[in-house]
């Protein structure tokens, strides 16, 4: 069976006795498969397996048709109500200025009010490297700046040329 369940339906289902539930939810007992299937063929609705696992199996009198319908909009609305968290990137060096900072800090302010992880990167390009601690003073700068709406899901850690830093934003 694959994540989306697919269902035994009428001469799908391979049992000799199913316990049966009614189309009004009332149990109607243990019956012969033959017996089951012609109760729901008289109320013009499905036999569905909806527990194969079981000793004998639960099958119910359901309109399928209708049921997989209701199942996909149910889906839809979940999916509908989710949110897609994304992680925004913002890169500065270490030789940065005061402007640019707060420039920069006012991104990182929309993407956490927006409900985004917000990733800050230092690159170190040439002999900057040999400075680290000025790229750390500026991460940390910035961590305090924006500390009201996030917290430090990640210090900052050299990785190669580049010092990284994340921040996600802060739980109501």
């Amino acid at each position: 069976m694959s994540k989306e369940q697919q269902h035994q339906v009428n001469e799908a289902i391979r049992a000799r006795e199913v316990r049966l539930v009614g189309a009004d939810g009332s149990q109607l007992g243990i019956k012969p498969l033959r017996e089951a299937l012609q109760l729901a063929q008289d109320e013009n609705l499905d036999l569905v397996n909806v527990a194969p696992q079981a000793k004998p199996p639960v099958c119910r009198i359901m309109d399928y048709g209708k049921y997989r319908y209701e199942q996909s909009k149910r889906e839809k609305e979940a999916r509908k109500k989710q949110k897609v968290i994304q992680i925004k990137e913002v890169r500065l060096s270490p030789s940065i200025e005061e402007n640019d900072i707060k420039t920069k800090l006012n991104n990182v302010r929309k993407f956490l009010g927006q409900g985004d992880k917000v990733k800050l990167t230092i690159r170190f390009r040439g002999r900057e490297i040999t400075h680290q601690s000025i790229g750390r003073k500026i991460l940390e700068r910035m961590a305090a700046e924006v500390k009201e709406v996030s917290e430090i899901e990640r210090h900052a850690k050299l990785e190669g040329r580049q010092m990284i830093m994340i921040l996600s934003p802060k739980q109501q």
